[in-house]
Order: structure tokens, then sequence, then C-alpha cells
């Protein structure tokens, strides 16, 4: 496979940085170029104002709904995946998607900061968006914007390796009323409907999908069981067997807008969401997981609110909730723990419920020369108010779990955990400095105080330098850090993982250098470089959460982009990263050392394009501790075949990704062991779309 990889990337940079025949594109091939692929050009990510991609004081990538479109993503995980620096990997539990960027790899990845139109989607008790995560459909995004390094200083909380904000479509997205179905392998199957359009004065955008999916089903050999098998004697373990990966989905968003307000409101349903490799890393066939959540938000902003003045702000409301319809098998029946046996398995169903309110406000000053200041300040209450616990065991004094009969409300008598409630008071500041032609310095600082993790502040600096009329030239430093998770900080009657009240933040400093390039009006090259240092990062020693040791990291990250003709797009990206477990000294393990994806974008035939696409993910190490040969490297090559017409027509879309069934498998984390052979991705899958567009 590292074979085909490097082909890949000498291919890829052979076709990206030869001269083509034609000197120029006009104006007409740029407008071509624009409709096509969408506003790629200005990112608003970095600063919380709209500006220049190559000028934003931030390593930053966007991409917009034709790039998603052209590469037949069906959700936003496969869109991540083409993300310089970005890799997406996987948790047993439930095959819960986990973000690592530049090489920081934990199995929920909490320390990307996921938004949805600025505002976080962070559940509090792990910590990320939520294990019970089930995907997130492609249809209603307008654009992705992402940060890679530290953003902490803008977003405050886990904003750590990285920021990805998904924008949803407005009615100037989607004018007009579109019916959509696709149906594919896994027998999986969906249904939607989206309209963007006017009531009134009031612009509305409308999105309702249904969907689901039986899952892939690849053969888990060995999992946590089988190793108790063999030191108790027993023969419990389901393995081999397969994973299951099966959920019904509903999602819905509304979006109104009336002048400079603007509200939306959003549902989310995970129903029977399998258990991926198990929750615990046993095979576990029969627990189903549910997720519901609702989201609402308002805001208003004037830019010109006076003559040297802009101001805005937003509330927003999350409510969600974690239940087990079906109770979880945390280990099969037959399994035996300190001498006893359950005969009808180990069995648990930790519920959660929370509510997070946030509040927040910015005003902006450009009285001064040659500067804009940007001044925030906010509120988030952060609520998990109620939990519950129901299983067929206690735990001893030593933590071993002991057979209790049947299934018993323990909510009260042994709590997994109790609700818990947090408080952030937060403010920063933000500068603006264009201290002299074509040089702008941005620096920024902002200071979080939570109710139980104590305060933390954060700043950045980022001088930009126009080198050239196409030659921009950026040196940015900044630092960022997570907050301890709920489960982290409060987990009680755990036989695996106790929590630990007196944790601090993981914190990050990151330096960077980045060049952006555009070598002729048709060919764009990036290259950014970056080191960082991880410090009081927590981890479970002894069976209990602690702030300790740290991980330093090194990397660069190359994009190219060539528009061939006004019919032919090929972009391209390579990332290469080092990351070193500070105690230890050796390989901090798990993210990929060296990520190339590449993508051809071919028009033809005025309304037909075809895209094909080539991921190659390798030399991915195991960290100290975890014996095993290094995780495989593969590749895979995805095909698209689409029409794009106008409306009151129909287009059609047939996609084919892991074209040639590569074994593709994501680290199973610590303790590695666990799932010894690691956790099999998805082989070969076919999807066929269908869009009416009136």
């Amino acid at each position: 496979m590292k074979g085909i990889g490097c082909r890949t990337l000498a291919l890829a940079s052979a076709l990206l940085l030869q001269t083509p025949a034609a000197l120029a594109q006009n104006s007409e091939d740029e407008e071509d170029l624009a409709l096509a692929y969408g506003d790629k050009a200005t990112v608003s990510i970095a600063t919380g104002s709209q500006q220049a991609l190559r000028r934003a004081p931030a390593v930053a990538s966007v991409v917009t709904a034709e790039d998603i479109a052209a590469m037949g993503a069906t959700d936003l995980d496969e869109v991540l995946e083409s993300v310089p620096g970005v890799h997406v990997t996987r948790s047993p539990n439930g095959y819960a998607s986990s973000y690592a960027i530049r090489g920081i790899a934990t199995q929920y990845g909490p320390q990307a900061l996921v938004l949805q139109n600025g505002i976080p989607m962070t559940t509090m008790f792990v910590g990320n968006k939520g294990n019970i995560w089930g995907g997130f459909p492609v249809e209603h995004i307008a654009r992705i914007e992402i940060i890679r390094g530290p953003g902490s200083a803008l977003y405050g909380a886990d904003a750590l390796s990285g920021v990805i904000n998904i924008i949803t479509k407005t009615a100037a997205d989607t004018p007009g009323t579109e019916f959509g179905a696709r149906v594919g392998s896994f027998k999986t199957g969906s249904a939607w409907v989206q309209h963007g359009g006017k009531a009134g004065p009031v612009d509305v955008a409308a999105y309702l999908r249904v969907g689901g999916t039986d899952g892939f089903k690849e053969i888990i050999t060995a999992d946590a069981q089988t190793a108790r098998d063999r030191t108790s004697g027993t023969r419990a373990s389901l393995a081999p067997g397969s994973v299951n990966t099966g959920y019904d989905a509903i999602d819905a968003n509304l979006d109104l807008g009336y002048d400079k307000w603007r509200m939306r409101a959003g549902y989310k349903l995970r129903d029977n969401l399998e258990t991926g490799a198990g929750v615990a890393s046993a095979l576990d066939p029969v627990g189903k997981e549910k997720s519901e959540r609702i989201t609402a938000d308002l805001s208003w902003s004037d830019a010109q609110f006076s003559q040297d003045w802009g101001l805005g702000f937003t509330g927003s409301y999350l409510q969600y909730a974690q239940l087990m319809p079906t109770y979880l098998q945390l280990s099969p029946p037959g399994t035996k723990f300190g001498g006893n046996i359950f005969p009808n398995g180990q069995i648990g169903a930790p519920e959660t419920w929370e509510r997070q309110l946030r509040l927040s406000a910015f005003a902006t000053y450009t009285g001064f020369a040659s500067h804009s200041v940007r001044f925030g300040i906010g509120r988030d209450d952060l609520n998990l108010y109620e939990t519950a616990t129901h299983k067929n065991y206690t735990l001893s004094a030593a933590g071993v779990p002991v057979p209790a009969g049947p299934v018993a409300d323990y909510s009260t008598l042994q709590p997994f955990m109790t609700p818990q409630r947090r408080k952030v008071n937060y403010f920063y500041v933000q500068d603006e400095w264009h201290f002299a032609k074509d040089w702008a310095l941005t620096a920024g600082l902002r200071r979080d105080i939570f109710s139980d993790a104590g305060g933390t502040t954060n700043p950045r600096l980022a001088l930009v330098w126009d080198a050239a009329l196409d030659l921009t030239v950026k040196v940015l430093h900044g630092q960022a850090f997570r907050a301890p998770a709920f489960s982290e900080q409060y987990s009680i009657n755990n036989p695996v993982s106790r929590g630990n009240p007196n944790l601090s933040p993981e914190t990050v400093k990151t330096t960077e250098a980045a060049v952006s390039w555009q070598v002729r009006p048709d060919t764009q090259i990036n290259l950014s470089l970056f080191q960082y240092q991880m410090k009081d990062i927590i981890r479970l020693v002894g069976g209990a959460y602690f702030n300790t040791g740290g991980q330093n990291g090194r990397g660069a990250e190359l994009e190219t982009l060539w528009d061939v003709t006004r019919s032919l797009r090929l972009t391209a990206n390579y990332s290469w990263q080092r990351s070193i477990d500070e105690a230890t000294q050796q390989d901090a393990g798990y993210a990929p050392h060296n990520h190339i994806y590449a993508r051809a974008d071919w028009r033809f035939s005025g309304n037909w394009q075809a895209s094909g696409q080539v991921n190659w993910v390798a030399d991915r190490k195991r960290p100290a501790g975890d014996t095993r040969p290094d995780v495989p490297d593969y590749t895979t090559v995805d095909l698209t075949l689409r029409t794009t017409r106008a409306k009151d027509q129909w287009d059609f879309m047939g996609t084919v990704r892991n074209l040639f069934n590569a074994d593709v498998r994501e680290p199973s984390l610590a303790p590695g062991t666990a799932i010894p052979n690691d956790l099999p991705m998805a082989p070969r899958a076919i999807y066929l779309q269908a869009v009416y567009k009136l």
C-alpha cells in the first residue's frame, strides 16, 4: 500500500505543478469556476468576521456545498477526511467518529471543537459532540470552515487541536424547493426535502430528512471478552462476530432571517443506534442507544451600528439526552468476574439529560486608524440535570462487578454519576492592526472562568505579510485548552474509570508558519508548518483520571489546486506529522504520520460531472505499552458520476466508495489489547441518489 500512496503523491504533484498550455484563464472562466465550486476565497471562523482566506490570521480550510457534491459525500465524516491535517478515526462505542487533528488522537476526540453556525455542539458528559452520534447529513450544509491549530482565544473551551464550523443553508443558499432520495449498500436509505424562499419580509429555509441503515457487518475476530475467557476459563465471547452499526435518523432545521435578525431551530434524532464493537469493547448484538438533540438560537448583528461601531449578540439553547431503549450488554452471557458468573451477561444502561444556555455579545470598533478592535463577553450555563442508572450488578469495595439479580434502577443506590452543573463566564479582546502597507498583526486574549475547574487565559498572535500580489506569508502563535468532561470529573461506581473533581484543563501552545502562493491564475499552493506542546493531559491512570504528562509534535501540510481547464479541476493535499509522548519519549500513536488526499473533477457533455478521489493513510504507530504491530496502511479510491442541471429538472448521482474493497482499519485505543485486530471499517459500498428541484 505504501507504494501505491507514494505513486499517488508523485502523480498528483506532477499534475498539479506542470505548466498548462493556456497562459491564464479569463474572467469568464473564473466566474464559471466560482459557480461550480462556491466561495472558497473567504472565511469567517478565523476572526469572527468575513475576510479573505489567504489573509486570515489562522491556518484554515473551506469546503463548500459544491465541493461536497463533487466528492459524492453522504456524511460529514467523509468530507472532513479530505481536509489536510485531519483524519477521522473511530471509537468501539457505537463506532462514533473522532477527529484526529495534527497528531492529537484520542478515543472520543474532545480536543476538536465542533460548531454548528458558530455554536458549540459539545455534550458535557464526554466533552465531545456526543458518542451517540450516528452521522451528520450533508444536504443542508452550505459550507464547512476548519481551523487547524488553537482556537481558544476566540472560541474558548475544547478548541485545542482545531475548530470545525458547520454552516447550514439559508434561503439564499437553497432557493426553491428540492426533493431528494438516496439508497445504497447495507440497506441504507434516506429521503429529504428542503426549501428556501420568502414569507413576506422573512427569509425562510427549511430542511427535513428521514433515513436509516442496517450498517456494515465486518468481523471482529477477538474482543475484550476473548481475553477474559482465557484468564477465567469461560467461553462467553461472541467473537468472531460482526460489528453492529445500524441506526434510524431524523434531521430537521429551520432558518428564519429578517433584516439584522436570525433565528434557527434544529432537531437531530438517532434511534436504535447499535453499539459498534460494544461500549465496553465486547461485542453486543442486543443493546440499542438513542440520542435526541434539540437546538435553538437567536442572533442580531449590525456591522454599521454607528460610524465606528458594530454590535451583535447571540443566545442559544441545547437540549440533549442519551438514552438506552434496549439495555446495553457490557459483557455477554457467561462472563465471569472475581469468580462470579453472570448467566445473563453484565447489563447496564447509563442515561443522561442535559440543557445548555449560552449568551454572548460582541462589539467592534474601527475608530482608531488602521485598527479593528473586537470585544466579546459571554456566559454559559451547562447543566447535566438528570442521570439514570439501570444495571444487574453492584460493585464490591475493590470495584469488581458482583451479580445482583434482574436489572434494577440503581439511580439512587449506586449511580454512575450524579447531576452536575458548570457555569462559565468569559471575555475576550482582539485587535487587527494594519501597521504598514501589506502588513497586519492580529493579537487576541480570552479569559474563561469555570465554576468547577478554575480559570484559564489564552492568547494568540498572528503576523500576516502580503509579500507580493500572489504571495502571502503568516507567522502564528497561540494557546488553547480543553476543559475536563463531566465523566472525567464526576464518574463514580465505575469499575473502569473514576472521576477526579480536582482536574485542571489540558493546555497546548502552538507555533505555525504558512505560505499561500497563487502560482498563476489557475494554480494555488498552500504550505503550513507547525509545532506544538501539550501539557496537563487528562489520562486514565490506575482506574482514575489525572492531569499527567505532555505531548509535543511537529508537522507540515501541503495543499495544491489546479484548474487545468474550465472543465477540469485537480486538488490534492499531503499531511505529515510526528507526535511524541514526553513521559516515554516514544510515538504518541494512532494518528497517521503520512496522509494524502487527491481528487479530480471533470465536467463534460454540458451537465455531467465525474469525480475520482484517492485517500492514503499510512504510518500509524502504537504508543508505549501497546506491543502490537503498527496499524496497517490503506488506500481507498472513490468514484462519483452526477448531473448538474438547473431548476425544474432531475439530478442524479451514483457513487462507489472504496472501489477496490481495501481492508480499512481504525486503531482500537488503549487498552489496545481489548480489540487486538483493530476496528474494521466499511467495505465497498454503492449509493444512488435522485434530486428534483422546483
